[in-house]
């Protein structure tokens, strides 16, 4: 039995960094990715803070974690494991409706305070790029003068980073390798365990400490993972034998099948890119 749990898989995600008690963990945290570990942030609120969820409809109770910091800046966080269709403009989407909604009907635009979008995943979403850690603003495509950085993207790439124990040098690697590594240890390095709020984070993931519901919630969604990439490998192998596009077809029926049940109609239709008529008529389709 694994000691602690992945925290890549967003149950794990929000339980670590968005429980009511996380607040020192996500400070630290979000120092770390932000601000080049530089304690920039010394106070912040979660919003929307996580409680065990019900097993059915699992994947609408992990919404993103969002902080409001002690300088009224929001900051949406999302742990993503897969490369679901549609995702990068999910995350535009997320940031934009964030800083949107700060304002009432007729309050002004004055008012509008900074969103940033941490985004984590767990495959790399720009190819041409090295860097773990990348951000984006709204510029001048020519000159590249800045228009404005209320909306600011930051992409952290947790494949691209390959760095060992040994080869930690500061806040920011140690919590990569939290991210990257947890599950994968029976014990807290003692480099990490130096770090009240790391060491904070592995007693959140301690396995042993999940009541039985949240086990059960953790497991399914690993199962989920696991299901949804081996449908994935199948529809390479068939894209080579039948066609890329046929091959991608069937693999989003294939996880669409094994969802129902599960989650929602809806959520189905966002993880697999199948519309909802299709969802529902699933055993019409060809597989």
């Amino acid at each position: 039995m694994l000691t602690f749990i992945n925290p890549k898989t967003d149950f794990a995600f929000k339980k670590i960094f968005g429980s009511p008690q996380s607040k020192d963990i996500l400070i630290s945290f979000l120092n770390a990715i932000l601000y080049d570990s530089n304690p920039t942030i010394q106070d912040l609120d979660i919003l929307d803070p996580y409680q065990a969820p019900r097993i059915e409809g699992i994947k609408n109770s992990f919404l993103d974690i969002k902080a409001l910091l002690a300088d009224s800046r929001t900051v949406i966080i999302e742990m993503q494991v897969l490369n679901v269709l549609g995702f990068e403009k999910r995350v535009l989407y997320n940031a934009a409706k964030s800083y949107s909604t700060q304002l009432k009907t007729g309050e002004d635009y004055t008012l509008l305070n900074l969103v940033i979008a941490l985004t984590i995943t767990d495959f790399e979403m720009f190819e041409h790029l090295d860097k773990v850690i990348s951000r984006y603003r709204l510029i001048e495509k020519d000159a590249l003068t800045e228009y404005s950085d209320d909306i600011e993207l930051i992409f952290v790439e947790l494949p691209k980073f390959n760095k060992s124990l040994d080869e930690l040098e500061d806040l920011t690697d140690k919590w990569l390798y939290f991210l990257q590594s947890a599950d994968e240890l029976e014990t807290v390095p003692s480099s990490l365990d130096q770090v009240s709020a790391i060491r904070d984070a592995f007693e959140v993931a301690r396995q042993s400490k999940l009541s039985p519901e949240e086990l059960e919630i953790f497991e399914k969604r690993q199962q989920f993972i696991h299901d949804y990439r081996n449908s994935f490998r199948k529809a390479e192998q068939l894209g080579r034998e039948r066609g890329v596009a046929i091959g991608e077809k069937k693999a989003r029926i294939n996880i669409a099948r094994s969802l129902l049940g599960i989650l929602p109609v809806e959520t189905i239709s966002q993880t697999t890119g199948l519309s909802i008529n299709e969802i529902e008529n699933i055993e019409d389709l060809e597989d």
